[in-house]
């Protein structure tokens, strides 16, 4: 059925007034929408991805299995150091993460980065600190909705989005409401926070739209315009009771010194901080290792660890060790080192496509090159390839025309305390499907044949 619904869209599209009154109507939606990313169209692509309602009904139940699973290491964690020395934590961090939010949850809102295929549906990392995209998707599944190839798409198949700001939104009320162990007395208000001058500015301007027109009180701001006394968190005179981190502790930990508030009130219990600092425990792209290192199977049930086997890439931190492949006892470096070919060596800690080195792309002499680099570094990771999804789809270029092109399909299901709600696509012309390093996103659309 999905090549089949495919093909129909691709072939409404020679319908040269149908094309030039869609692609009209999202290149105008895209800026009055705000959907730019880093002063760049985010979605310029005139197909959404589609996804049958019978896979993505299998993505959600293999996607809430192994955040089980995920939730089994974090609560590993608080009484196994080994598993905090085995995620590459440092002693910073673990300070950090020692801090209680206030609530259970170590990530109330996540995202897994995954490849659907014919043959496999695998997942590459896990976005358990502060995942962006879920505002993006929003304005995007409004724009694509509207397009007259949308409409007439529909006449054939039913189309479903997959919204996530009002997600969002119960996620950051029901943390703070466990936070403070009862019903608010009076409405929160809530601060977007993140460094100024990121490209994602234009999707904490849809949040906070979002929240306001829900009756939240919404500002953004930066870690330096925050202050704490007499117990509040505030900007001025708006006083902070919910914090929508988008911050980065790796981003945080250069001006903690200097803008201290966000820590001191977050240190106090006098603001809820979601995510927390605690979720950079399963941030860590190590977390694959823990959940597919034999020694930790006893934590996960049969189910989980069939869901491990069959749909998480087997991953170590790159050190000199003996280890486990599929129940085989290897020498990692020496394994690393004579199987580029399928395998990538990534930073344990970093985003937007940095320090990655894809073996299959170089030579013998680079790849060991950049062995050695992450050896050097202490804070690598080496994960087994797996099968990457390609479509294509209808690109806008430069001088208004459309092009039919082949782009990498990376679908990234966003889970709201542990539930799949929503998704959204990221598209790319090379082997890394991320926004910060040129690629773009679509929104995902569940379809199914009409009657």
């Amino acid at each position: 059925m999905l090549h089949d619904a495919v093909s129909r869209y691709h072939d409404l599209l020679r319908d040269d007034t149908l094309a030039e009154s869609s692609r009209a109507m999202l290149d105008d939606g895209l800026e009055q929408s705000k959907l730019i990313f880093g002063g760049r169209r985010l979605s310029p692509y005139l197909r959404p991805h589609f996804v049958t309602d019978v896979d993505f009904a299998r993505i959600v139940r293999i996607c809430e299995t192994v955040w089980s699973a995920i939730q089994k290491v974090n609560e590993a964690a608080i009484h196994d150091p080994s598993i905090v020395d085995d995620l590459g934590v440092t002693e910073i961090e673990r300070e950090l993460i020692s801090i209680d939010p206030g609530y259970q949850a170590v990530s109330p809102t996540a995202r897994l980065d995954s490849f659907l295929t014919e043959q496999a549906y695998s997942f590459v990392e896990l976005n358990g600190e502060s995942p962006a995209g879920i505002a993006y998707v929003d304005a995007a599944y409004e724009i694509f909705s509207r397009l007259p190839v949308m409409k007439k798409f529909g006449e054939t198949y039913n189309v479903s989005p997959l919204y996530g700001r009002r997600y969002m939104l119960e996620v950051l009320l029901d943390s703070y409401e466990e936070f403070l162990g009862r019903k608010p007395d009076t409405t929160p208000q809530i601060a977007i926070v993140d460094l100024k001058g990121m490209p994602t500015q234009k999707e904490f301007e849809l949040f906070k739209e979002f929240f306001e027109s829900e009756g939240y009180p919404s500002i953004i701001c930066s870690p330096d315009e925050l202050e704490f006394d007499n117990n509040r968190l505030h900007v001025g005179d708006f006083n902070i009771d919910i914090v929508y981190k988008r911050l980065l502790v790796n981003e945080y930990l250069p001006i903690i010194s200097s803008s201290p508030a966000l820590l001191d009130a977050y240190r106090a219990g006098a603001v809820c901080m979601v995510n927390s600092f605690r979720s950079k425990l399963i941030h860590k792209k190590a977390l694959f290792a823990v959940l597919t290192d034999q020694r930790r199977a006893v934590l996960f049930s049969n189910e989980e660890r069939e869901a491990i086997r069959k749909h998480v890439p087997w991953t170590r931190m790159v050190r000199a060790e003996k280890t486990d492949y599929f129940g085989e006892e290897i020498d990692l470096l020496e394994f690393i080192k004579t199987n580029r070919n399928k395998l990538v060596l990534k930073p344990n800690d970093d985003y937007g496509g940095h320090g990655i080195t894809i073996g299959w792309n170089g030579d013998e002499a680079g790849w060991n090159s950049a062995l050695q680099s992450a050896l050097a570094n202490g804070d690598y990771i080496a994960q087994e390839r797996v099968p990457t999804a390609r479509e294509v789809f209808p690109e806008l270029v430069n001088d208004g025309s459309i092009e039919f092109t082949e782009q990498l399909v990376d679908l990234d299901p966003l889970l709201f305390n542990g539930k799949v709600r929503s998704a959204f696509t990221r598209l790319s012309s090379t082997e890394l499907a991320n926004v910060s390093s040129g690629g773009g996103m679509v929104p995902t659309f569940i379809i199914s044949k009409k009657d």
